[in-house]
């Protein structure tokens, strides 16, 4: 009798995991997508280049081919078990990252309120618009997406016994970079510092007051953390008086790397123990209407413990956006505005604690840029806000094979403004005006100034659907980047494999 019960367990359990494996072809969806651009100037237009996840570029004349399989998590809604996965791979042509990139590749396992994903995907800034906003200041949409593994609650959830008025998210990443060879290829020739096999952390608590359903205000905040560590450091310079050879152990582990802040590397120990850690405080307090929604919000950098205890004034360096969701109408249906200022950085003096002098000055904090690791950067993109500029424009500024952010002290004003007249056609407006002071140790003998202008109208026809056109015009002028002007065409065509969801 119990080797039969035995057997029908086995038999139900086999028929459970049938039933799984079967819904994993249900409601796939499929892209094709082509891309090209022509344009003339000093560098590609600056929205051409940048929020594009790494697949921008500054040449003028680019292209590339892409082709994407996906399951959404959300599809298994009704499920217990959720499982979602991802493959997007593209050809480029005249790109920074070769002619052949896996974009994507992922699978998403989820239980209740926990996902745990694998591999590398595509994820929006924290609390922006993605499709107005400059981007996020740690984690952005201007970079390649990192392989990690992650554990994480991707949406808000409710605390039980608070009529959801208090809820909140997070996560907790562990990955690995992808372009120790576009460092070694960009840094041939020359002695500037590129590293090989370094390693990604990334931790986030956002927690939420407020419930739409009883009051139409909510408030956002949460701190979000990330680490460069590991690895082995190539070409180093002279440092602290000593030499550094080559192929030298950067250090660091899983706990070194969980710990913000942390120190560069000494005069006694050549060894980044801490690795390069950036994070930023986030706010937001939402307006929320039936049809139409105000939102206020702020984000404040660090990249040490002083701005991360806001030291010396969070109100000094902080990205500053209003983003206004308007009632549906056939002329415009999203204002946002951004104000990004980096001026301060803690300051221009800098000294360390000694015991003749116990107090520490913290300053020159140099956004993005590391002493061992060249910059907060992925494949020549700043993995955070691209207005701090990407060593991709190295070359053209007079820093070629070099990794630092070489223009981190910037002021911005930014516009973004979107519509949809109709089903089929939508737009959208993005005008920057960006203002660079250079660095703290290399600053300009003049501020430098530059604006940067994108106009897009995207097509999608009834009698086709699933396909679209997008056209695009960028214009760049002024002293930082010089001048340049483009356009884009996207042909892009999504589809169903299997689907059963309407």
């Amino acid at each position: 009798m119990l080797r039969k019960i035995h057997c029908l367990i086995l038999f139900f359990l086999s028929l459970g995991c049938m039933a799984q494996l079967s819904r994993l072809t249900e409601n796939v969806q499929y892209s094709f997508a082509a891309q090209g651009t022509a344009g003339a100037g000093d560098n590609a237009p600056f929205w051409f280049t940048n929020n594009r996840y790494g697949l921008g570029t500054t040449d003028n004349y680019s292209g590339l081919a892409r082709v994407a399989l996906w399951r959404n998590v959300e599809t298994d809604s009704l499920w217990f078990w959720r499982f979602g996965y991802g493959v997007d791979l593209v050809s480029p042509i005249n790109s920074e990252n070769g002619y052949f990139n896996v974009q994507q590749a992922y699978l998403d396992i989820e239980w209740k309120m926990l996902r745990l994903s694998i591999g590398q995907k595509e994820r929006p800034s924290e609390l922006k618009n993605a499709y107005l906003s400059t981007g996020g200041m740690t984690m952005g949409i201007n970079a390649r997406p990192i392989p990690q593994v992650r554990a994480e609650m991707p949406e808000f959830w409710p605390v039980p016994g608070t009529k959801g008025i208090f809820s909140f998210k997070g996560h907790l990443a562990y990955g690995m970079y992808t372009d120790s060879k576009w460092q070694k290829n960009f840094n041939a020739g020359t002695d500037n510092i590129y590293t090989t096999g370094s390693k990604f952390h990334s931790k986030a608590l956002f927690m939420r007051l407020g419930n739409r359903e009883l009051f139409p205000l909510e408030l956002t905040g949460g701190l979000e953390v990330s680490c460069q560590f590991g690895g082995t450091g190539w070409n180093l310079k002279q440092y602290g008086g000593g030499a550094m050879k080559q192929g030298l152990d950067l250090g660091g582990n899983l706990w070194t790397a969980f710990l913000p802040g942390g120190g560069d590397v000494n005069d006694e120990n050549y060894t980044n123990a801490a690795g390069n850690h950036v994070g930023s405080w986030h706010l937001r307090l939402d307006w929320l209407q039936k049809n139409w929604t105000v939102g206020v919000y702020m984000e404040h950098m660090f990249e040490d413990h002083s701005q991360m205890f806001m030291q010396y004034g969070f109100w000094k360096d902080m990205l500053l956006g209003l983003e206004v969701k308007l009632p549906e109408n056939p002329f415009l249906s999203a204002i946002v505005y951004e104000y990004n200022k980096t001026m301060h950085q803690s300051g221009p003096i800098y000294h360390d604690r000694t015991e003749e002098n116990p107090q520490q000055i913290s300053a020159r904090d140099e956004y993005y840029s590391n002493h061992i690791y060249g910059s907060w950067q992925m494949g020549g993109f700043v993995i955070g806000n691209p207005l701090v500029l990407s060593p991709i424009y190295n070359t053209y500024l007079g820093h070629a094979g070099n990794l630092s952010s070489w223009h981190n002290r910037v002021r911005v004003h930014h516009i973004g403004l979107m519509g949809n007249p109709s089903q089929e056609w939508s737009w959208r407006i993005m005008y920057t005006h960006h203002l660079s002071l250079g660095t703290y140790i290399i600053p300009v003998d003049d501020p430098c100034s530059a604006n940067y202008l994108l106009l897009e109208t995207t097509y999608r026809p009834r009698w086709c659907r699933g396909l679209s056109f997008a056209a695009s015009y960028g214009h760049n002028d002024g002293d930082l980047l010089g001048k340049s002007n483009g356009a884009m065409l996207t042909v892009c065509f999504n589809g169903w494999i299997n689907r059963t969801q309407w």
